[in-house]
């Protein structure tokens, strides 16, 4: 079973979220935000660049994700 990752980087103000370890490409899907996505086309984590100065309140992170029970 894959487990989320979570890292913060303080110095490069960069928030890394992973469900699951496989080859990707990255794609800016809006400012700062970037969608991790396989091949066949699983987003598979994302990352927020400038994370402190976004408005935590309000950020948006517009990603489809399927889930599946285990």
């Amino acid at each position: 079973m894959e487990r989320l990752k979570v890292w913060y980087d303080r110095e490069g103000d960069i928030l890394d979220v992973t469900f699951e370890d496989a080859p990707a490409l990255m794609e800016e899907i809006s400012e700062d935000v970037f969608e991790r996505r396989t091949p066949d086309g699983r987003v598979i984590g994302f990352m927020v660049m400038n994370f402190s100065k976004h408005d935590r309140e309000t950020l948006n992170l517009p990603l489809a994700v399927t889930v599946k029970a285990g």
